[in-house]
C-alpha cells in the first residue's frame, strides 16, 4: 500500500497535507481498499467551522457508509466538484485527484502531533 512521506495521518484512516495554513484532505490508500468501491461522497460541510475529529462528511462504497472525520480544527473552504460526478477518483487516485476537502487550519501545530507515514503504516499493519 502507499503511504505518501509527505502527508500526515489520522487513526480514522484520513490523511492531510499543509501549504501554510491550507490543508488538503482525503482518505488513505488503507481506507479506499477496506471500503471498496465507492459509489457516492457526502459532504456538505463548506464554509463551516468544524473541530478535529468533528464528521465532516460520508462516503459510500457498494456495501458500506463510513462517517468522515476532520484531522485537525479549522473552516472547510473548498469541497473536490470532481467528486459529484466521479466518486471513483477516491478508490484511483486517493492522494491526488481524489482528494476531498480543503480547510483553513485553525493551529498548523496540531498537524504535526498525527501520525507520519512510518507510523500509520505500522498502525494498519
Amino acid at each position: 500500500m502507499n503511504f505518501p512521506a509527505n502527508l500526515q495521518y489520522t487513526k480514522d484512516h484520513e490523511w492531510i497535507s499543509l501549504e501554510g495554513n491550507i490543508a488538503t484532505i482525503g482518505i488513505t490508500d488503507f481506507a479506499q481498499r477496506e471500503l471498496g468501491d465507492i459509489v457516492y461522497v457526502d459532504i456538505s460541510t463548506k464554509g463551516k467551522q468544524l473541530g478535529a475529529e468533528e464528521v465532516f462528511g460520508t462516503v459510500e462504497a457498494v456495501k458500506t457508509v463510513s462517517d468522515l472525520f476532520l484531522p485537525v480544527a479549522g473552516t472547510i473552504t473548498e469541497i473536490n466538484p470532481l467528486l459529484d460526478t466521479q466518486p471513483e477518483l477516491v478508490n484511483n487516485d486517493p492522494y491526488g485527484q481524489g482528494w476531498m476537502v480543503k480547510m483553513t487550519v485553525d493551529n498548523v501545530a496540531d498537524v504535526a502531533a498525527l501520525m507520519n507515514a512510518e507510523a500509520y503504516s505500522t498502525s494498519v499493519g
